[in-house]
């Protein structure tokens, strides 16, 4: 049975400070590139601000209105308010503290629950809550922490000037792309029936994972772009039309709009530019063998097409070291990804009662799983 712990609650404020200390380091970075005269990267870096913050606003906005479809009407006046001053995500986290608290401390409070509502009301619906935080989340990951950390790993290796300021930059990028996806994790076992629980180790594993792998196709995108933006530009935008061809295809239906839904693949596109995203919770040995098999590929020619274009490039120390870098962080990347699928994911190590009703272990319920039914990530 779900069940949301003091642990979940410590991790609930947690990142609430680092979410608004990621605001503030977001806009104090801003201003020092501003004040240098470095109007390009001041904009840049608020650009994935705004964009993220738009993105994660009308999502939020949205989910809302399918909750509360046909009731507390007049709520949502002033929910559509606070969105549109993109504070959204602070009336969510507002109910997750309030949930939580009573789920975590309060749980054997015969108050916290009406008569009317099922004994685990109030944990299902601290679960629930902070399930969406996490989806949310991980669109702001890939929408603005994930790029904002290409940019400052470009800008190191372009000018290698080193600011306090920009070491904060990528500490907090490493450290949002960490909490999302580990949180998200955390969500997904909580959150769907027959999950073992998330412990320390598959963490672990499951962290290394995704941030050694994005950590080498960033250095990999890096190093494109110091021979040529527009080369990078135009990589870029030939693998998000790749991913998002592929997400049409699968014909997803996480949105009760098609204009949502639309806005919905146009988003999981540009999240599998960095990292691979299932969509669809179907069995995805052959698809992510193919999606980091391309990647390999993809970041092998960077480093030989680099070589090849300056072959003087070879003797710079620099380029040696972010080429290690780059191969080291994708090599131990897949290491830790075949460890976490062969040992611990869910259908690894779950009762074969929970898993009967999965596809690989994370759709397919029979049972009424919330938003985590069409949305997927592994």
């Amino acid at each position: 049975m779900m069940k949301f712990t003091k642990q979940n609650f410590i991790f609930l404020v947690g990142g609430i400070i680092i979410y608004v200390v990621d605001i503030g380091v977001d806009f104090w970075v801003a201003s020092k590139y501003f004040c240098q005269g470095q109007y390009s990267w001041s904009i840049l870096i608020l650009c994935f601000r705004g964009l993220s913050s738009l993105v994660t606003q009308i999502f939020s906005y949205e989910w809302f209105k399918n909750d509360w479809e046909g009731t507390n009407t007049g709520k949502l006046k002033w929910i559509f308010l606070v969105h549109l001053f993109q504070c959204g995500i602070f009336i969510r986290y507002w109910f997750a503290l309030k949930y939580g608290c009573q789920a975590a401390f309060k749980q054997n409070s015969i108050r916290d629950a009406s008569e009317t509502d099922p004994p685990n009301f109030i944990q299902k619906k601290a679960v629930d809550v902070v399930t969406d935080i996490n989806m949310l989340r991980v669109f702001k990951t890939f929408l603005e922490t994930t790029p904002q950390l290409f940019v400052q790993i470009y800008i190191l290796m372009e000018h290698g000037k080193n600011n306090i300021y920009q070491y904060a930059a990528v500490i907090m990028s490493f450290c949002g792309i960490s909490i999302s996806t580990v949180d998200y994790q955390i969500s997904l076992r909580t959150s769907l029936p027959g999950k073992a629980e998330f412990h320390v180790l598959p963490k672990l594993v499951y962290l290394f994972y995704k941030l050694l792998t994005i950590t080498s196709w960033i250095l990999s995108i890096s190093l494109i772009t110091l021979l040529s933006i527009r080369s990078s530009v135009i990589l870029l935008i030939f693998l998000w039309i790749c991913g998002f061809t592929w997400v049409l295809k699968q014909h997803t239906t996480f949105c009760k709009s098609k204009k949502m839904e639309y806005l919905y693949r146009t988003v999981v596109g540009i999240i599998l530019i960095f990292t691979f995203f299932n969509i669809k919770g179907r069995k995805t040995k052959v698809c992510i063998s193919i999606y980091y098999a391309t990647h390999t590929v993809v970041t092998l020619g960077i480093l030989f097409v680099y070589m090849f274009w300056k072959p003087s490039i070879i003797k710079d120390i620099h380029f040696t070291v972010v080429s290690i870098l780059t191969i080291l962080s994708l090599v131990l990347g897949i290491i830790f990804l075949i460890v976490y699928y062969r040992h611990f994911h869910p259908t690894a190590y779950c009762r074969p009662q929970a898993c009967s009703d999965e596809v690989d272990g994370e759709a397919g319920q029979r049972v009424e799983i919330g938003r985590f039914q069409n949305f997927i990530m592994q």
